[in-house]
Formats: structure tokens, sequence, C-alpha cells
């Protein structure tokens, strides 16, 4: 998985990654293997995928979290460690490859103490497939632009996002 490798080497080097931030990344293993998204899933595709962010989150201290396809709304599995119960809302649903999605299916499997979490807002995302992880970044969604334009054969976005800019020369007042 080479361009992905590319695409997390490329993201290391423009600083996307900080320490300590949570990182969503909604991905379909469907689309990376060239399938219309939901209709077969691939948990070798998944572990290759996981395995790649592990390695960047070694490197970076970044924690990624996991978005589950839309049987499950989307929820995100998360370590435990990182749950804010605050501004997350645990959920009752353990990711199956046929309602969460293979890649946080093994995210699941394979994290040192897992959890779900109904929603979650994230300064930053990956996107692989077109899950539409926009409904888990924070206001204002910017897109972070890469020389990796797919993963296998899925479109891959990348968003980051920045505060509110309120007023200003062009805003309008009654």
């Amino acid at each position: 998985m080479e361009d992905l490798k590319l695409l997390l080497n490329e993201l290391k080097s423009k600083n996307f990654f900080e320490a300590d931030e949570l990182c969503v990344i909604g991905c379909s293993t469907s689309e990376v293997i060239g399938e219309r998204i939901g209709s077969v899933g691939s948990m070798d595709v998944a572990q290759e995928i996981f395995e790649a962010l592990k390695e960047i989150e070694n490197d970076t201290n970044v924690a990624f979290v996991f978005q589950g396809c839309e049987h499950i709304n989307r929820a995100i599995t998360i370590e435990r460690s990182k749950f804010d119960p605050l501004t997350m809302e645990e959920v009752s649903v353990i990711p199956d490859v046929h309602a969460g999605g293979s890649l946080a299916t093994y995210a699941y499997q394979h994290m040192q103490d897992p959890m779900v979490v109904e929603h979650i807002t994230v300064p930053k995302g990956i996107d692989i497939g077109q899950t539409l992880i926009g409904m888990h970044i924070t206001h204002v969604a910017i897109p972070e632009r890469t020389s990796v334009k797919q993963i296998g054969e899925a479109v891959v976005t990348i968003a980051s996002s920045r505060p509110k800019k309120i007023g200003g020369e062009r805003a309008k007042y009654n």
C-alpha cells in the first residue's frame, strides 16, 4: 500500500499530525479495492491501513479514531484513554465487517481498550473512499491538498480545520 505510505509521509512532513490531537479516519476498504462502498470490505486491507496508521501514531503521538459505516450511524471507535465524558457519549455497539466496516472492526479488535462513541468533533481527518467524515470535523473544515489523490481505487480527501472568522470587512449587519 505504497500510496498510503506516501500520503502519510507527505502529511507528516507538513506537520499535519500533532501530538495528543485526535484525527478521524474514515475508510471504505471496498472502495480501496475498486468495489462500491459497503459492498465487500476487506480485513486484509484494513490491517494494512491500520498498521500504516499505527506507525504514524507511534512517530507523532497523534491519536487516530475510526469512523464506522452508516449502519452504526458513523459512530467512532476510540481508545478509552482518549474518551472525554464532557463531549462524547458512549454507545453500545461493537463494529462488525457488515455493520461498522472493516477498518473500524479491525481497529476495535486491535486497540488496547476500545470503546465506541456516537459523535466526536476533531480538528483533522483522512477520508479514504468518500465515507463522509465531515460530520466529525470541527467547524470550519478546510481541504488539505496533497500529491496523493487515491489510495488504491479510493478517492482520498484530507481535512483540517480553522477557528470560525466572525465579522470583518465583508460581514454585513442589521
